[in-house]
């Protein structure tokens, strides 16, 4: 099951509405304990739903969160998109898309807090890591600039997205290292491509995240 609810079920309320119950219903769980030792009927009991209906449409409790994330690092996107278009330079637009990533994580903390702690849960970096190899891979393909490395695109993207996600966990396993410094370490190792290349605007939606 994707953890992107198609555009026909989101069209209708009385579906988008259970399945916002049920994300923030598994986000609250999850916040509290690793999303592994959340049961379905636990979950389909804080959500509202029965058992069927939540298994009509996910197989775990971790398939809704990773939804209720993925959206959430959607809506930076989309900022970065609308910023792009207005013009915002490339390296103030990658500052401000590395510190809006830094703010979703840091409002699930506990999350991923619980998943860097309990190695059953280490679908939630996994899934961290495919969003971040679909984004970078997107800004690869679209990117037009010179500079963009004569590279395999999929092999970069990977290296970028495991990068960032190692970043993250290292901020979250120390407390001594804040927001700031995450965000400071992630742009002192950002290519200098990425902020350079130019990219046009977009006429569908992103590519897979």
């Amino acid at each position: 099951m994707s953890p992107v609810d198609s555009a026909s079920e989101s069209a209708d309320p009385r579906v988008t509405c259970t399945v916002a119950a049920r994300q923030r219903a598994v986000v609250e769980l999850a916040s509290r304990q690793p999303v592994s030792r959340i049961t379905v009927a636990e979950l389909a009991e804080r959500a509202g739903v029965t058992r069927a209906t939540f298994c009509n449409r996910y197989s775990t409790p971790l398939d809704p969160l990773i939804a209720a994330l993925h959206a959430g690092l959607e809506t930076g996107h989309r900022l970065e998109d609308r910023r792009r278009a207005e013009g915002c330079p490339g390296p103030e637009l990658l500052r401000l898309a590395v510190t809006e990533v830094a703010d979703h994580v840091e409002r699930f903390a506990g999350v991923y807090r619980h998943a860097l702690d309990d190695p059953a849960d280490r679908g939630v970096y996994d899934a961290l890591i495919r969003h971040f190899d679909g984004y970078a891979l997107d800004h690869l393909t679209r990117a037009t600039s010179a500079d963009i490395p004569d590279a395999d695109h999929r092999v970069i993207a990977q290296f970028l997205a495991h990068g960032f996600a190692g970043a993250i966990k290292a901020w979250l396993s120390d407390p001594s290292t804040t927001k700031d410094d995450l965000v400071a370490a992630t742009l002192a190792c950002a290519p200098a491509w990425w902020a350079a290349a130019e990219l046009p605007a977009r006429t569908r939606g992103r590519g897979p995240g």
